[in-house]
């Protein structure tokens, strides 16, 4: 409960008509009488306003599940306690003045409060319906706890504000309403622009048979169920084999969760700095699963740093809500990390060949720290390492330095980026895989390596 505006300067009004009394002796006796009618209305006023707080009810609508950065509609009903028509009474007891404010999560942006609600709607139809937009910003859970409302009396000089606890929870999941829209595997990559890769050499898994057409390898036909088949005319009517990518493969990703991918991309007009490198790998390594999932390879996940989780390899398309519940809530903060106890730990929990894809920010002195670790994981699997791109030092780096200060500014950022370069390439050399990109093309770039490893056979 506090004083409202028009309380405040109803008594500036009295604190005005009183230094007038004390020149004009006649204007005393209106001061007083002012006072004495002034104070009853102004105890009534209250009164009655703690006798109408409570005839509202707020009620919510909205979906539990939502996406990042998609707007979502909120639906709020307020209605009167007593909706009966035929007691009258219950259309005297609405507040004079109702705004409404929704407290939602710091995690979301909206600018639809304060809200006044028309008091006429509510006696006539005894409820009022508010539709607004939110936009949730991180993923993660989040909690609407209630609504306030701020009343006012009839003579507008008392204002009180009353909490309903309304509560709302939910989820809030990276946005795949590409995945959801896309009707094959074949559509989805169309989208996602994953470039085609011409086939090197035979899958290992036989597919079928079936009859033989212009272009078809002569390697590819079988020349015993050929000899089995004769057309009409009484020739023999070739039958070739049909391959396939091997699937019931395996797939883990590592994921880094701390300062390395705690970079904020470029600033971008629609998400100015508010998403993250991380963010970018974590929707990367979702679309990639997807895509594995529906080669029918087995998907498993870890993370590593500040969050350390890990999520179990699981076949099938119905293991794709269990790996999105177990990653969606997943966030890179400023603490330090460790590819090498992550991959350590991998090596102790894999018992069959897995194609790794480990995702990190890779410099110079990682080349000491995992020479060793690097080493054994090559002798029993596939390791794939991707690092971002850093586009401030790529920035500095081709700037046109204008005094001494940038120029030594621009040889540091360029002896980075080439020692980079350095430590990639004795990657290679030494039979490993390597990916650097920026993030906004993760996801393509994951695809296409992944597919390039599957037709290739190296797994």
């Amino acid at each position: 409960m506090k004083p409202s505006p028009v309380l405040f300067v109803t008594a500036l009004a009295w604190l005005f008509l009183a230094a007038v009394s004390y020149f004009l002796q006649f204007l005393t006796i209106i001061w007083i009488y002012t006072a004495l009618a002034l104070l009853p209305i102004i105890v009534i006023d209250l009164l009655l306003l703690l006798f109408m707080c409570d005839r509202l009810r707020v009620k919510r609508e909205m979906p539990l599940t939502l996406s990042q950065d998609s707007q979502v509609s909120v639906r709020l009903t307020i209605s009167r306690e007593n909706k009966s028509a035929g007691n009258r009474s219950a259309f005297q007891l609405i507040p004079f003045g109702i705004k409404i404010f929704d407290i939602y999560p710091a995690s979301m942006e909206c600018r639809a409060f304060p809200f006044k609600i028309d008091r006429q709607l509510i006696l006539k139809s005894g409820s009022v319906v508010f539709n607004y937009s939110i936009t949730p910003l991180e993923r993660g859970q989040w909690r609407f706890y209630g609504t306030e409302l701020l009343l006012s009396s009839p003579f507008r000089f008392w204002d009180l504000r009353v909490f309903h606890k309304c509560e709302s929870r939910g989820r809030t999941y990276p946005d795949f309403n590409k995945i959801k829209a896309a009707a094959d595997l074949r559509g989805l990559l169309e989208k996602t622009g994953v470039k085609l890769i011409r086939r090197r050499g035979q899958g290992r898994e036989f597919r079928n048979l079936r009859d033989y057409n212009d272009g078809d390898s002569v390697r590819d036909i079988d020349w015993r169920a050929a000899s089995r088949r004769f057309g009409m005319d009484g020739y023999v009517k070739l039958i070739v084999r049909e391959y396939q990518e091997e699937q019931d493969q395996q797939v883990l990703f590592l994921l880094d969760t701390g300062y390395r991918l705690n970079r904020r991309e470029s600033p971008d007009p629609k998400n100015p700095g508010l998403r993250t490198q991380f963010d970018s790998a974590l929707e990367a390594i979702l679309l990639l699963s997807w895509v594995s999932l529906k080669h029918g390879d087995s998907v498993a996940a870890a993370s590593f740093g500040e969050t350390t989780r890990w999520l179990f390899p699981g076949k099938g398309m119905s293991a794709f809500p269990r790996l999105m519940n177990g990653l969606y809530d997943l966030k890179s903060s400023p603490a330090p990390s460790s590819p090498f106890s992550c991959l350590e730990e991998a090596l102790g929990i894999l018992k069959r060949r897995t194609f790794i894809i480990l995702i990190s920010n890779f410099r110079e002195e990682d080349g000491e720290s995992l020479s060793w670790i690097l080493r054994r994981i090559q002798r029993r699997h596939l390791l794939l390492l991707v690092s971002l791109r850093e586009n401030d030092a790529e920035s500095i780096a081709s700037r046109n330095p204008a005094n001494a200060d940038e120029a030594l500014e621009t040889a540091a950022a360029l002896s980075y980026l080439v020692s980079r370069r350095d430590l990639y390439q004795s990657w290679e050399h030494q039979g490993l895989l390597t990916l650097e990109t920026s993030s906004q093309t993760l996801g393509p770039a994951l695809i296409n390596r992944y597919l390039h490893v599957k037709r290739s056979g190296r797994l």
